[in-house]
């Protein structure tokens, strides 16, 4: 069978596989390479990565980077914020977005084209750092952990694909559930929501990823130390190249110290990468599904 697709290929065509498959495995080694070479470097003595670059001899190889990072407090309070933030987050935005949609998707509903509009102007215009800064203040939202959940808990673009999603369900589910005597909130949490998984799986691994990988609302609204999430921690390690205080204090010479940096950049990045490397297998079967049914239908 095999055989036989092959045949049937033209000159063209292969040409166009070929090309194809090239700028693949290009954008694929493109994509692997630097992270191949985070994790050997997270391993890699400083003084050898320094002067001779990679190395594949076992000597060469340490866990300080490692060690320093995880024995430090900051690191895992970060740690702990961001997690919090990501999964009430995803709730909150999950649970809003998909609420909104319900409606949006029903072409009866009174003033559909009206509130499309308001949504879609949201997409275009915003009202500016200050003026937005200004309504949290007002709000007695600054340094508190609702300054982070609740100003981007709704996306439009969410709002669509999960108002599409909806619409491509049978309307013959709505009016079975009618004849049995359920109402409008009846239908939807216990008739939509089991049906709604892959696009809630979506909605879900979009909101995770995008709060796991924030930080300029905290660094805006947030003062605490403590409340400060994971991603605020890496910055000061990664951008401003100040490592928190006890990673480097038992290092005395600056030379030394600058070679400990550059390696805790490196474990902080592996570190940090971790909770969605766990995630992205177990969405994977919902996430293809999601976004295929969820385009059939504009």
């Amino acid at each position: 069978m095999e055989t036989r697709r092959k045949m049937k290929l033209g000159v063209s065509d292969r040409i166009i596989l070929t090309v194809g498959y090239t700028l693949l495995g290009l954008f694929v080694l493109i994509i692997l390479v630097p992270l191949v070479y985070v994790v050997m470097a997270s391993f890699m003595d400083p003084n050898v990565l320094n002067n001779q670059g990679l190395s594949f001899h076992a000597k060469d190889w340490t866990l300080d980077a490692y060690r320093r990072v995880l024995e430090n407090e900051m690191i895992w309070r970060g740690f702990a914020n961001s997690l919090f933030y990501s999964a009430a987050f995803t709730v909150i935005s999950v649970f809003v977005t998909l609420l909104a949609a319900y409606p949006m998707s029903k072409k009866e509903f009174v003033g559909r084209q009206f509130f499309n509009m308001i949504f879609i102007i949201t997409m275009f215009f915003g009202g500016g750092l200050i003026p937005t800064f200004i309504l949290i203040n007002n709000l007695h939202m600054v340094n508190t952990v609702w300054a982070i959940l609740i100003p981007g808990a709704f996306n439009v673009w969410n709002m669509i694909l999960a108002r599409t999603y909806y619409q491509s369900i049978p309307k013959d589910l709505r009016e079975a559930s009618s004849l049995d005597g359920a109402n409008e909130i009846q239908h939807f949490f216990r008739i939509m929501m089991p049906v709604c998984t892959p696009i809630i799986a979506v909605l879900a691994l979009w909101s995770f990823v995008g709060m796991w990988n924030s930080y300029f609302d905290a660094m805006i609204y947030l003062n605490d130390a403590n409340l400060q999430p994971l991603q605020l921690v890496l910055r000061s390690i990664l951008v401003q190249n100040t490592p928190q205080p006890g990673m480097i204090a038992d290092i005395q010479s600056t030379a030394e110290m600058s070679k400990v940096a550059e390696l805790l950049k490196y474990a902080t990045i592996v570190v940090s990468s971790l909770p969605l490397l766990i995630m992205y297998p177990f969405f994977q079967k919902y996430f293809d599904n999601g976004i295929m049914v969820g385009s059939i239908k504009g």
